[in-house]
């Protein structure tokens, strides 16, 4: 299991945070430089009410020393007001470093102002002119320093941040305990199931425990369960035919010699007088021959390493033939309508292409043994591939059948069968890189696809 700071939940936490600070931080640009805005619209209309009282009261003193007291009250160097034709100085107009044109501004430019403002290295004179607004006929222009309005705007940003360090900690750390109950937690359980089944997975206690969930780390969770048995079941299989392949490997040389010596007194029996032994003279050397043929598929499968492909060009029509006449035929009889186009050719190993449709007319020979039917081959060739379809007139496969079809020792759907046959031709399909499929199956018969790549055709 990774450390608590490498594992999922760190990162969760981090990422949580890094999310809030990051919508923190695209409220706070705006929201700073509205704060400076109205920071100072407010002084401009301070700016108006201060010269409208002094100048409403006739009696009022309007020297230089009341001008002086106003702009100091007002945090100003200077004041002029242009209402309509009339216009009003108080205080001199100093030198300046920025002009604000606070109803001029762009959105970038008062972003980019108040960013500037907070940066500077030291405070600057500003001349602010606009409307005011208490009464937007009158235009107010003024000259202030940025020093107060600087520090107002420092502390405002230091509110949002504590602000923005508290709602981070308390969205992540809610979003992480919830997490960390509905998402880490079964999953590092789900983890340590897994890593103790890949250590020991005969362990029973080892399997991951059911759950009742029905959101996708519940699936995820039955589906590993199911794996896990499915593993477990695979390994009994395994070790049960490695058991087998050992026992068959030992009595395999005794074996051939005893089906040897009983297909040589049986080609004898052909030759008796009597009637009733030759006719179970052929039904007796075709049993043997299949029991001669079992065990070498058998073996052949148990082999670790697959012969090598002797691939070679030929046209396909003639195996098609070829393969037909040597298949069983364990019943009423069936026939052949070979329609694959006899210019057609393809690029493989001819002996093992020979086993894939040996198996498949085999197994179609089986199915329609009660009453007949008919085997069609049709194929055609694709950009890249040529593709083979055989299809028979039989009953269907079953559906526990379809389940396990290609399955050594469990696809098969006959007494005594054994799987092998479609195992080796999807097998021999494969390493040809092509496929061998299920195209179809049902009460009006069943049909495989076999894909072969044509590396003279495409790559």
């Amino acid at each position: 299991m990774p450390p608590a700071t490498r594992g999922l939940s760190a990162r969760l936490l981090a990422l949580t945070v890094l999310l809030v600070l990051l919508g923190e931080v695209m409220i706070y640009v705006p929201s700073i430089s509205r704060f400076r805005v109205q920071y100072l619209s407010e002084k401009l209309a301070q700016a108006h009410l201060a010269t409208a009282v002094l100048l409403a009261d006739p009696g009022a003193d309007v020297g230089p020393a009341a001008e002086r007291r106003v702009l100091a009250q007002a945090d100003l160097a200077a004041i002029v007001v242009h209402d309509g034709p009339d216009t009003l100085v108080f205080g001199d107009m100093p030198p300046v470093d920025v002009v604000v044109d606070v109803a001029g501004e762009s959105v970038s430019r008062k972003i980019a102002a108040a960013f500037a403002a907070m940066l500077a290295p030291a405070p600057r004179m500003l001349r602010v002119f606009g409307p005011s607004p208490s009464d937007p006929t009158v235009t107010v222009d003024l000259v202030t320093s940025e020093a107060t309005m600087r520090r107002e705007m420092i502390a405002y940003s230091g509110r949002i941040l504590t602000l923005s360090l508290f709602l981070s900690a308390v969205v992540a750390g809610s979003l992480f305990l919830l997490l960390q109950w509905l998402i880490v937690g079964p999953l590092r359980r789900l983890t340590g199931s897994v890593t103790a089944f890949r250590e020991n997975p005969e362990d029973p206690d080892a399997a991951v425990p059911a759950t009742s969930r029905r959101d996708e780390l519940g699936v995820v969770q039955a589906e590993t369960r199911r794996m896990q048995h499915r593993i477990r079941d695979a390994l009994r299989q395994r070790e049960r035919l490695a058991a087998l392949g050992a026992a068959v490997g030992k009595i395999n040389h005794d074996l051939r010699n005893v089906l040897g010596t009983a297909m040589l007194l049986s080609d004898r029996l052909e030759s008796s007088e009597d009637p009733q032994v030759r006719k179970v003279a052929p039904r007796l050397l075709a049993a043997l021959e299949r029991a001669t043929r079992l065990c070498a598929e058998t073996l052949t499968y148990a082999r670790s390493e697959p012969p090598a492909l002797a691939r070679a060009r030929f046209r396909l029509a003639p195996l098609i033939d070829t393969c037909a006449e040597a298949a069983p035929d364990p019943g009423r009889g069936w026939r052949l309508r070979n329609e694959v186009p006899f210019t057609l050719e393809v690029e493989a190993d001819r002996d093992q292409l020979y086993r894939v449709f040996a198996n498949l007319f085999a197994n179609a020979a089986e199915a329609m043994a009660d009453h007949g039917g008919l085997v069609a081959v049709r194929a055609w060739r694709e950009p890249d591939r040529v593709v083979v379809e055989v299809a028979d007139t039989g009953p269907g496969l079953p559906a526990t059948v379809r389940e396990h079809l290609f399955e050594a020792f469990v696809g098969t759907g006959r007494p005594g069968g054994t799987g092998l046959g479609l195992h080796i031709a999807r097998d021999v399909a494969r390493r040809h890189g092509g496929d061998l499929v299920l195209a179809r199956t049902g009460t009006d018969g069943t049909a495989f696809r076999l894909f072969l790549k044509d590396p003279a055709r495409g790559p």
